[in-house]
Formats: C-alpha cells, sequence, structure tokens
C-alpha cells in the first residue's frame, strides 16, 4: 500500500477512480460537499484542508486491495513522458443552440455515447486536439470557447480535460468508422438519457445549463 505523504486535488481524484465511484458517491463518502469534489478535479495542485486530509486517509486504509492497486497506478504524476502523455485525452463539448455534439464508439459497453475526444501528444495544446479531432471524427468545425478543467475519468481512469466549444460549420457524419458507429446532435434537455447523469463531469452540465 502507497504511502500517501500529502493529499492533493489530483491523488483525491485518482482515489475517486480508484473506487469508481461518481463525485456525488465519493462526496457522500468522504462526508464532503459535491462541489468539494468538484473542486479537486477543477484544480489538480490544490492542498486539502488537514481535516479533509485525514478523511482520505481513512478512505483510502479502508479499500481493498484492488483499489490500492489501481490508485497506485492513476495517482502516478505526470511526467512528460511518452506513457504519461498518452493518458491525458482532450474532450469537446461542442454546442450548436440548443444542442451539443455526441459519437457513439465501436466496441466499448462501458462508455457508448461521448463526446468528441482525443489522445493529447506530448507538446500538443489540448484545445487544439479537441478542435481538430471534433473535425477528424464528425466533420464539426469548432471553436473553443473555454476550458472546463480536468479529472481523472471514473471509468477509463485516464486524464481528461473538458474543454465547451462553438460550433462554426459543417454538417455532423461519422467520419471514423473504425472507432465510431455513429454521430448526433442530442438535445441537452436530453443528454442524460445518452450518457448516466453520474458520469457527466459536473462543470459540463453547470456549463451546457448556461451556454447560449
Amino acid at each position: 500500500m502507497d504511502t500517501i505523504e500529502a493529499w492533493t486535488g489530483r491523488t483525491a481524484c485518482a482515489l475517486q477512480a480508484a473506487l469508481r465511484m461518481s463525485n456525488e458517491r465519493f462526496a457522500n463518502q468522504l462526508g464532503v460537499a459535491v462541489r468539494t469534489v468538484a473542486a479537486w478535479h477543477q484544480d489538480p495542485d490544490m492542498v486539502p484542508r488537514s481535516e479533509t486530509q485525514q478523511i482520505l486517509d481513512i478512505a483510502y486504509e479502508r479499500a481493498d486491495a484492488s483499489v490500492h492497486r489501481r490508485f497506485s497506478v492513476l495517482s502516478r504524476p505526470p511526467s512528460g513522458s511518452a506513457p504519461a502523455q498518452a493518458l491525458r485525452v482532450a474532450i469537446a463539448v461542442v454546442v450548436r443552440g440548443d444542442d451539443v455534439l455526441l459519437v457513439r464508439r465501436r466496441g466499448d459497453d462501458a462508455l457508448t455515447w461521448q463526446f468528441p475526444a482525443g489522445m493529447v501528444k506530448p507538446g500538443a495544446a489540448a484545445s487544439a486536439v479537441a478542435e481538430q479531432e471534433t473535425h477528424a471524427e464528425t466533420g464539426v468545425h469548432c471553436a473553443v470557447r473555454e476550458r472546463l478543467g480536468e479529472r481523472v475519468h471514473p471509468v477509463t481512469g485516464v486524464i481528461a480535460d473538458y474543454h465547451l466549444c462553438d460550433y462554426l460549420a459543417g454538417d455532423a457524419v461519422n467520419l471514423d468508422e473504425l472507432e465510431n458507429m455513429a454521430v448526433a446532435w442530442v438535445a441537452r434537455t436530453q443528454l442524460h438519457r445518452f450518457i448516466p447523469a453520474d458520469r457527466i463531469y459536473p462543470p459540463i452540465t453547470a456549463a451546457l445549463e448556461g451556454a447560449a
């Protein structure tokens, strides 16, 4: 079992991912507010208060060996090496009026419908990758409006870097048939029919509610 000298937002989120918990479940287990967990995702370098450090210690110590093994992998800090960079993805949340763009992945029962995304290679800007991968996958041109934050994804375990994007031009078509089965514009109010609510990064929900 690893020894945690001091918890940060990044390692707290790694523990959440190792436990395979949503923000709400993790917050409930720790006895903290959901917004506290969301803040860890938005600021991986933040250091929780001493009492929260103790709560995280207890949660980690009570977890079983499989959780400790996953945490050991997920909590490794990005070092700039190729393996660490390969685990970061840029995700584009593209809005067009009242709709949001989704792709349906092949061969992945854990994640079927999701937002366009692509791996961030060493030296690449995540915002540029979000725009480029959206066009490569769907034919849609978009522009990043704002970065929504990052988290260790609760299902895949990769570092997910989220960007709210504005639609510019192009028809949504499936240009990557090896990876995707379909592409669709979905009403923001119907998003939870395609992606379970507990898997949606909370800042996405807030951004979509306020998006023009």
